[in-house]
């Protein structure tokens, strides 16, 4: 499954995975002998490879030829990719897409090959030894796309409400497959004998170099409808769009009798694309948006005008029987639990989460905190000459992907890094500029932990922080919170801007009870969530509060592994999703 919905009734689109692939690892006992695994998967899912740290590859088979487009969900957490023996790709980061564009490639039977690599090292600056865990594998969709010469590589569409009226900008990109044998990109060396493209496009399979076609110029139309409503149908047409001179259309289109985009009521519409030429339809793409509009104010976040208040959950994708590659049933029934608990917003730690996820977010009305990929990284941490641009490709990547979700309400950074030092917040300032640069219509932050020592509060339109009185910090929640809001409004340039804390909580490890009610039982964390969350939601100048957090989670064996079960264990319920006692406190809190 690729998503919730059909993008595309013209491009012929088929999954690669949801079915065995043959997985052989690089090294250990088992190196060179070959398994029949189900994707997408991660390899730790595998009874012999629970533990495996390393390389590993996957290969499969399908029948194609001409010009195709490879689009690889997540492959955790460095990937390489192989066509009939020839590297087509590599790519770093488990969590963003990335794709590989192919010209004409002979018709026939091919053999596409992609080698995961989990290990730990300098070159990795964001998959390190963590407080969860890094996997391996093929852990999300791999897609085979028909496409021709010109293509529709993505659609963003941002309403937004002006004199009463709903209005949208509409951009639509468009991708060319013109140029050499390599592409129109500088290229870099793979080996002697190989090369491809910077952005992994434009490659042939040396069979025939790229013909350049007569016509670069294509009509353009797009129409978008209402979801459940199928309201009236809204179209704009562009004629000869020289794609060689202009790969991006613009539009703005205004909307009568809209239904909002809220929690309460989550009406999607449909975005469709299609290219044209002699008035046939040769490309399209579908995507989903929701009229609705982020903004903030003063010290408040504003949904459609109204003022939002958060009662979420941190979540991370993580499942004893799935690792990281939950299918579409799992993460469906943990956004049950998490609406039967009354939350209304998750926050995906510490990084770009599943589109899957995020589907069924925009139609369960659950707003949506999504962050870059990093956790708890130090200044020397930060130093690492592949930090920064690790870090920001994540966010170039994901935003693009991601921007039309009207269930992400924020974009969030840099989790509990050092912000506390001059060089982190110069890393900061780069991201965040990043961020506006892409998307102007929602607002950003990031969490931290800096108690009384952050100095970059300037920067985020949103002021968070992690706290813990109760667990790690011997203190009162509702003393603790006070002392540290009056900080930040007397001492910091995040003076009047909207507070919240994005993980507050305490561990307890299921079914363990005791009669003095000590800390990791069932009965303490209960209480200490009882504290937390009610001086939290009763502090009139916070905006809300996200637990840590949903499940308990598989934690890295070289990070902490002191931890009890080599887990984080501040889950609301256990890693089978089984109800702790602070279940219903949460609950009936929520509810109030």
């Amino acid at each position: 499954m690729v998503r919730t919905f059909n993008t595309h009734n013209i491009r012929k689109q088929q999954e690669l995975t949801g079915k065995y692939w043959d997985f052989s690892p690089c090294v250990g006992k088992y190196a060179g002998e070959h398994f029949k695994v189900a994707t997408p998967c991660c390899w730790e899912s595998h009874p012999k490879f629970a533990g495996y740290r390393g390389e590993g590859e996957y290969t499969t088979t399908f029948k194609t030829g001409g010009n195709i487009r490879l689009e690889f969900k997540g492959i955790s957490h460095t990937a390489e990719v192989w066509l009939d023996g020839r590297k087509i790709a590599k790519h770093y980061n488990a969590y963003t897409i990335f794709d590989a564009v192919c010209t004409n490639l002979s018709y026939g039977e091919h053999t596409l090959t992609v080698r995961a690599d989990n290990r730990f090292s300098e070159k990795s600056a964001l998959h390190i030894p963590n407080d969860y865990m890094s996997y391996g594998g093929v852990s999300r969709p791999v897609v085979l796309e028909q496409i021709s010469d010109v293509y529709i590589r993505n659609v963003h569409v941002t309403p937004y409400k002006a004199d009463g009226k709903w209005k949208a900008k509409i951009e639509i990109y468009l991708e060319n497959t013109k140029g050499n044998k390599y592409g129109d990109k500088d290229c870099f060396k793979i080996n002697e004998t190989e090369n491809i493209s910077e952005n992994n496009r434009c490659v042939s399979d040396g069979e025939n170099d790229i013909k350049k076609s007569e016509n670069r110029s294509v009509d353009v139309l797009v129409k978008v409808a209402g979801g459940k409503y199928n309201c009236e149908k809204l179209n704009c047409f562009w004629k000869n769009i020289d794609v060689e001179k202009n790969n991006i259309v613009k539009a703005e289109m205004e909307f009568d009798n809209i239904n909002e985009w809220t929690p309460e009521t989550s009406e999607l519409y449909y975005i469709e694309v299609k290219l044209l030429r002699n008035e046939k339809a040769f490309d399209d793409l579908i995507d989903r948006f929701g009229f609705r509009e982020i903004k903030v104010s003063g010290k408040e976040i504003l949904l459609n005008g109204e003022k939002i208040r958060i009662k979420g959950v941190c979540r991370h994708e993580d499942h004893p029987q799935f690792g990281c590659a939950l299918p579409f049933a799992a993460i469906a029934a943990d956004i049950e639990l998490v609406k039967d608990m009354g939350a209304n917003s998750i926050r995906t730690s510490h990084y770009p989460n599943d589109e899957i996820f995020l589907d069924i977010c925009d139609e369960q009305g659950i707003l949506v905190w999504e962050e870059n990929h990093a956790r708890g990284l130090s200044e020397e941490n930060m130093r690492n000459p592949n930090f920064e641009p690790q870090a920001e490709k994540v966010i170039e990547e994901m935003i693009p992907a991601h921007y039309n979700h009207p269930s992400i309400y924020i974009w969030g950074i840099l989790n509990e890094c050092a912000s506390d030092t001059e060089y982190g917040k110069e890393c900061y300032k780069k991201q965040f500029d990043i961020i506006r640069k892409l998307d102007t219509s929602r607002p950003c932050s990031f969490a931290s932990c800096k108690f009384k020592t952050d100095i970059c509060f300037e920067l985020p339109d949103v002021v968070s922080y992690n706290i813990y009185p109760l667990w790690y910090h011997d203190a009162e929640p509702d003393e603790f919170l006070d002392d540290l809001y009056k900080w930040v409004q007397n001492e910091t340039k995040g003076v009047g801007k909207p507070f919240m804390i994005t993980e507050i909580g305490a561990g307890g490890l299921y079914g363990y009870r005791n009669n003095y009610d000590s800390k990791w039982t069932e009965e303490y964390q209960a209480e200490a969530l009882r504290k937390q969350l009610t001086a939290v939601l009763g502090y009139k100048d916070c905006i809300g509060v996200y637990i840590w957090q949903f499940c308990d989670i598989r934690i890295s064996d070289e990070w902490f592994g002191t931890r009890p079960r080599t887990m984080n264990n501040k889950g609301i319920v256990d890693e089978f999703r089984r109800k702790k006692l602070a279940y219903n406190v949460v609950k009936e809190i929520f509810g109030k």
